[in-house]
């Protein structure tokens, strides 16, 4: 799925994860797993209009007001924290784009830098409540606006400081920035995290067909004559340019890219595969291959949408021993898919419903799932995978089919 922030009035934790909400995340879900990281809060929404336009304004309220917490006791709690292996990376990434911004402020080392309002509980549940929030809803792909930013002072533990504070100025660095005629602090330290740990593809929204559109509101009068609301549109990918070739097949275009190497170890080169799926490629393979004078090489090849193309050959090209990257436009033929998440025996699931010509539908269960599920129950990867593809795809009784 492709999720698109429009922030045109920044951005905040909280702005964020009420939005999410609004897209269909339930309040209930993620207070439970919240709480197997957290304790000392309770989340409450409720709706509001700004504009005429309906949002939710979520409320993280707290019992527990340590607000002070060093970088390292977040880091050990998000690591020993029982999340999804995702999640668990996003929210650590977050914390580390803010650690490193305080510690370069503050002339400290990071591993004793200590966050002021950014360590409290409320902090906290919005970065990690964010990320379990993507995972729910199977975002694997984000685009956005250029981040606007306000202006003028505020007061904070520091004292009065300028607007964008110094943290968020470091966090956004290397990111796409704009102005806006807000006389405020519009996107907090913790908002630009989220924004930099998803690292998104700043400019137009993207090729999707639009499924939900969430409202998050801001809790500041911020002088600005748009709006203090954060919007997210969440769609499938690319299905705006797909045509439709069946009831259940659709065709598109993508960019393939592909070069031979002849002098790079295994690990180069999946450290490479790694790096060419967060930049977002759709796929990557490694082939054998023979080159000029019988020697054997490497073909990588990567599947990717026109907007990264670019990126991602360079990447190749930066990132392996080749000194030429070949690609060209391709049509492709796809079957119907959507995210879903399964009950089964081993609890719930995160999944692909995939539709087959026929209009036969089939469950493929998502790896790290089951990655998760296996190391949870010490039970062999294989028979996790089997037992959970069994239970999701029952076959009927009278056809013998699914």
């Amino acid at each position: 799925m492709i999720l698109y922030l429009d922030m045109m009035a920044g951005i905040a934790g909280d702005m964020f994860l009420g939005a999410m909400v609004d897209l269909g995340v339930p309040v209930d879900w993620l207070k439970k797993k919240l709480s197997v990281v957290l304790d000392g809060f309770d989340l409450r929404t409720e709706i509001v209009f700004r504009h005429h336009l309906r949002a939710v304004n979520l409320y993280v309220d707290v019992t527990d007001h340590v607000t002070h917490r060093h970088y390292t006791h977040i880091r050990q709690m998000i690591e020993s924290a029982d999340l999804p292996e995702p999640v668990r990376a996003n929210a650590l990434t977050a914390f580390q784009h803010i650690a490193r911004a305080e510690a370069h402020i503050h002339g400290k080392d990071i591993e004793t830098v200590h966050f002021h309002e950014i360590g409290g509980i409320d902090s906290l549940v919005d970065i990690i409540g964010s990320f379990l929030a993507l995972d729910y809803l199977g975002v694997d792909q984000v685009a956005a606006t250029p981040v606007p930013l306000g202006s003028g002072t505020i007061t904070c533990a520091h004292g009065t400081i300028p607007v964008p504070v110094p943290a968020t100025v470091a966090i956004l660095k290397g990111l796409e920035v704009t102005g806006s005629d807000a006389k405020t602090e519009i996107v907090t330290p913790t908002g630009a995290a989220i924004v930099a740990t998803l690292a998104p593809q700043f400019g137009a929204m993207p090729d999707m067909q639009i499924e939900k559109v969430g409202y998050g509101a801001g809790k500041r009068d911020t002088g600005a004559s748009v709006p203090n609301l954060l919007r997210l549109v969440l769609g499938a990918p690319c299905v705006a340019a797909v045509k439709n070739c069946g009831e259940n097949i659709l065709s598109d275009q993508v960019y393939v890219l592909y070069t031979n190497v002849d002098d790079m170890s295994p690990e180069s080169l999946g450290f490479v595969m790694d790096l060419l799926m967060d930049k977002g490629a759709l796929d990557v393979s490694f082939t054998p291959a023979f080159m000029k004078k019988n020697r054997p090489a490497t073909r990588i090849e990567v599947i990717c949408r026109e907007k990264q193309h670019q990126a991602l050959a360079a990447v190749l090209l930066s990132e392996t021993t080749t000194i030429g990257v070949r690609y060209h436009l391709c049509d492709r033929m796809i079957l119907r898919r959507e995210p879903v998440v399964v009950e089964t025996s081993l609890g719930k699931i995160a999944a692909k419903k995939i539709t087959d010509p026929d209009g036969q539908a089939r469950i493929m269960p998502e790896y790290d799932d089951c990655k998760r599920i296996a190391r949870e129950h010490e039970l062999p990867f294989y028979q996790v995978y089997e037992r959970i593809l069994a239970e999701s795809n029952p076959l009927d009784r009278q056809t013998g089919r699914l």
